[in-house]
C-alpha cells in the first residue's frame, strides 16, 4: 500500500453500469475476462496520473488523488480508454465515475469521514460513460480541464442520505457520449414522462468548442436567435473574431 495522501484530496469512485446484465449475457468466464480488461484500463489511467488505489469491491474502484486536476485527467483517460477498447460479443463496458474533493481523514489504512460517503453517492448518481463532479471539485479545477473537455452545470441535487442540496456537474468529453438521463438523486422526479436527457440537446460539441475559445480569450460573444436548431458557427467563430481579446460566435 502506498502512503495515503492527507489534507485536501480528491476521491474517485467508479462502478460498471449493468454488470448483472453483462454477467447474464457473457456467462461467468466471459464476464471475468471483460471485467479484468476493464480493471486494466482503469488502473492504467489511475497509475499514469498519480492516483492511489484504496480498494476494489467487485466491479467498483475507490481511488484517491492529491491533485484535483490529476483526478479529472485520470477519469477522462479511463472513459476514453474504455470507449476505444474493442469489446467482444456486444459487451461494451460502461462505467460511471464520481469525483469529490474534501478532507482526507485516515482511519487505519483507509479513509473515514463524510467526504468519502459524499463521493460514493455522487458516483452512484451518474450513468455509464458519465463523470460527475461535486462543486468542490469543479471550483478547484478552475478551468484546467484537459483539451477537448468542458464542465457542464447540472444544477442542485440532493444525494441519498444527505439533507442539503448541492450543485453537481459533469464533463462533456469531445468524441464521447454526452447526452445522459437526469442524475439518479434523492430529489429526482419520478413521473411517466420520458426523461429529459439534457438541457443542451445536440450541443455537446458546441460546449467543448466554447471552452476552447474561453481559454484563448477573456470574452466570447455568442450571437444569433435561439432555438433555431444545431449550431453552425465553428468556422465563423474565427472569421468574426473582433480585435483584441474578444472572440465571437454566431448561432443559427
Amino acid at each position: 500500500m502506498h502512503d495515503l495522501p492527507t489534507g485536501t484530496v480528491t476521491f474517485m469512485f467508479t462502478d460498471i453500469e449493468g454488470s448483472t446484465r453483462l454477467l447474464q449475457h457473457l456467462g461467468r468466464d466471459g464476464f471475468v475476462r471483460e471485467l479484468n480488461r476493464h480493471a486494466e484500463i482503469v488502473r492504467t489511467a489511475v497509475t499514469e496520473h498519480g492516483g492511489v488505489e484504496i480498494r476494489t469491491e467487485g466491479d467498483a474502484f475507490f481511488v484517491v488523488f492529491s491533485s484535483t486536476e490529476a483526478a479529472v485527467r485520470a477519469a477522462v483517460a479511463a472513459q476514453r480508454g474504455l470507449a476505444a477498447h474493442p469489446w467482444k460479443d456486444g459487451s461494451a463496458i460502461r462505467i460511471r465515475i464520481g469525483l469529490h474533493t474534501g478532507e482526507g481523514e485516515l482511519g487505519g489504512d483507509d479513509y473515514v469521514g463524510i467526504d468519502v460517503h459524499r463521493a460514493a453517492r455522487i458516483a452512484s448518481s451518474g450513468h455509464g460513460g458519465q463523470i460527475v463532479l461535486s462543486e468542490a471539485t469543479r471550483s478547484l479545477l478552475a478551468g484546467r480541464c484537459p483539451v477537448g473537455v468542458a464542465v457542464r452545470d447540472l444544477g442542485p441535487h440532493r444525494l441519498k442520505d444527505f439533507d442539503d442540496e448541492q450543485p453537481l456537474h459533469d464533463l462533456v468529453i469531445e468524441g464521447l457520449e454526452h447526452d445522459f438521463p437526469p442524475l439518479s438523486t434523492a430529489g429526482g422526479r419520478h413521473t411517466n414522462l420520458p426523461p429529459q436527457r439534457t438541457s443542451f440537446i445536440g450541443r455537446g460539441s458546441a460546449i467543448v468548442e466554447i471552452s476552447v475559445l474561453l481559454d484563448e480569450a477573456r470574452l466570447v460573444t455568442l450571437t444569433g436567435p435561439g432555438a433555431q436548431g444545431r449550431p453552425d458557427w465553428r468556422s465563423r467563430s474565427r472569421r468574426r473574431a473582433s480585435i483584441g481579446t474578444t472572440r465571437s460566435a454566431s448561432w443559427t
